[in-house]
């Protein structure tokens, strides 16, 4: 197994830009790393953009965010408000905003959605993450549902048992409105995560997997 440090040679701090179709998405998919990384690195910059959270689930967004990115000195919550389901009949609205973004931040890292996820919704985020950010490093993260859509990630991110129980208490904690969705429970996200681990012999058992498309060492 290759083993890849994200150590910087100066020492300004990081900057990473997290992107999530719906309320809850970032969170499950890459939240894990997110805690890690704050951790080991505690001057990060985090951009986090959510495309579309209406009412509730706006809140939800707003509060879950604020909790993992708890102690972050330099933080940008953007919460969107487009149509869910439907974005890729409204993509222009979607690419006019990716284009705006990339104008204003130019991150270290990127967390988005699965290139060959089934949602319509996190496939267009995806895409057009690819279309306007071309000289960053990109991670897709994997979104588990009932449409099968999980692959075979080729990068990994250990993970302790601790840090995996703070990112779904959290998660469970703060979206009260998807409770009793098959899709949805402690049980569900720690089976992904171990899987995970077990894939990339993780030493704490657990691992978020990612989808590393063009990696240059």
């Amino acid at each position: 197994m290759i083993k890849v440090s994200f150590q910087k040679e100066n020492l300004r701090h990081y900057k990473i830009l997290c992107l999530g179709a719906h309320s809850d998405d970032i969170e499950i998919g890459c939240g894990g790393t997110i805690l890690r990384f704050l951790k080991e690195h505690t001057d990060t910059e985090v951009y986090w953009v959510v495309f579309g959270a209406h009412g509730q689930r706006r809140i939800e967004a707003e509060n879950s965010a604020n909790q993992f990115l708890e102690g972050v000195k330099k933080k940008n919550i953007v919460i969107h408000s487009f149509k869910d389901g439907f974005f890729p009949y409204i993509g222009g609205e979607v690419k006019e905003y990716f284009e705006q973004l990339k104008r204003e931040y130019s991150p270290d890292l990127i967390f988005t959605h699965y290139r060959e996820d089934l949602h319509q919704d996190h496939r267009l985020i995806s895409e057009l993450t690819w279309n306007s950010f071309r000289d960053h490093i990109i991670l897709e993260y994997e979104v588990i549902k009932y449409d099968g859509d999980l692959g075979a990630p080729n990068f990994f991110v250990h993970l302790d048992e601790a840090i995996c129980q703070k990112k779904i208490e959290t998660i469970v904690d703060c979206f009260k409105t998807q409770e009793g969705r098959t899709w949805f429970g402690r049980d569900v996200f720690f089976s992904l995560l171990r899987i995970r681990g077990l894939e990339c012999g993780a030493p704490g058992k657990y691992a978020e997997g990612y989808y590393g498309r063009k990696i240059v060492f």
